[in-house]
């Protein structure tokens, strides 16, 4: 898994500690997106993970989209999608700076409702990435998150992302912690 992470630039990015009798099987992956299938032995499940990064240069950002598109497989399939997707959905998620491009808001929003994935939520902090630490140069926004199709929602009912305190960067950890529906 180390030569994966590595592979992908995820030196310090995605980390995925499972208990008992679990096998990750790699799916595929690239610069932008790592694709597992997670197994759980214990209670015959299984589902799909993907961490995935959107470009961040804005320009390049339909590009980003149509790669979470062109990942959509199997609907049956339970899929939870994690990262940093470097855009927001709606206005309200980010503070300070210039206003969002609405049609950039839209597109992500469209390419999540084509894959069929909505958003899991959250607890703590509101925001998951800040810039500038005067009041008048301070931007934050909510670029990262987790997002789910309605078989994993239904998998987890009690699943949320934790927007963990950053330090290091200017992004927090996202913490996934999930109890499987007994």
């Amino acid at each position: 898994m180390e030569r994966v992470r590595r592979s992908c630039g995820l030196i310090n990015g995605i980390d995925v500690d499972a208990d008992g009798d679990v096998s990750i099987m790699l799916q595929n992956l690239s610069k932008r997106h790592i694709d597992v299938l997670i197994d759980d032995h214990n209670n015959g499940q299984h589902w799909r993970f993907m961490g995935f990064y959107g470009s961040s240069y804005a320009q390049d950002r339909d590009e980003s989209w149509n790669l979470l598109k062109s990942l959509r497989r199997n609907e049956e399939l339970s899929w939870f999608v994690c990262g940093d997707f470097n855009e927001i959905m709606y206005g309200f998620k980010k503070n300070g700076g210039l206003p969002r491009e609405e049609r950039r808001m839209e597109a992500f929003c469209k390419a999540l409702e084509d894959c069929r994935l909505m958003d899991v939520g959250y607890s703590r902090n509101w925001f998951t990435w800040e810039r500038g630490n005067l009041p008048k140069t301070n931007i934050r926004e909510r670029l990262d998150k987790g997002v789910a199709n309605e078989n994993w929602m239904s998998m987890f009912p009690e699943a949320t992302i934790q927007h963990l305190v950053h330090s290091i960067s200017d992004h927090c950890p996202l913490l996934t912690p999930q109890k499987k529906r007994r």
